[in-house]
């Protein structure tokens, strides 16, 4: 079983940026691959970004983050980070954290990843 806790949501003007953070426990967190996905209000939930077990191996972005966002892990912390700059609006969603018992991959379906985190609130004020 492994526990994810989220933190560093919260509220920003558009063009700011803001460092998600998500960590881990409970099972080896550097043999996990990580993802964040997001939902926003009345919509599903939304790949965001995915890393392999190792940093540097595989790392995937959704198209409308492309650019802007950077997903990273410190395997010594047994956390992944989310880097998030010149936010939209349309950036507001839950962020949630994901790990995958695929670690070799960088899964970019939900359905493959096995545990997730609670969530943040991301909210971009235009």
């Amino acid at each position: 079983q492994v526990q994810l806790v989220e933190s560093g949501g919260g509220l920003v003007q558009a063009g700011g940026s803001l460092r998600l953070s998500c960590s881990a426990s409970g099972r080896t967190f550097s043999s996990l691959a990580m993802g964040w996905f997001r939902q926003a209000p009345g919509k599903g939930r939304k790949f965001v970004a995915s890393i392999s077990w190792w940093s540097g191996v595989s790392t995937y972005y959704a198209d409308s983050v492309k650019g802007r966002f950077t997903i990273s892990r410190d395997n010594a912390k047994n956390t992944v980070y989310l880097q998030m700059s010149s936010l939209k609006p349309e950036d507001t969603a839950v962020y949630y954290c994901a790990a995958s018992n695929l670690g070799a991959a960088a899964p970019r379906a939900s359905a493959l990843y096995d545990y997730w985190g609670q969530g943040t609130q991301v909210t971009v004020s235009s």
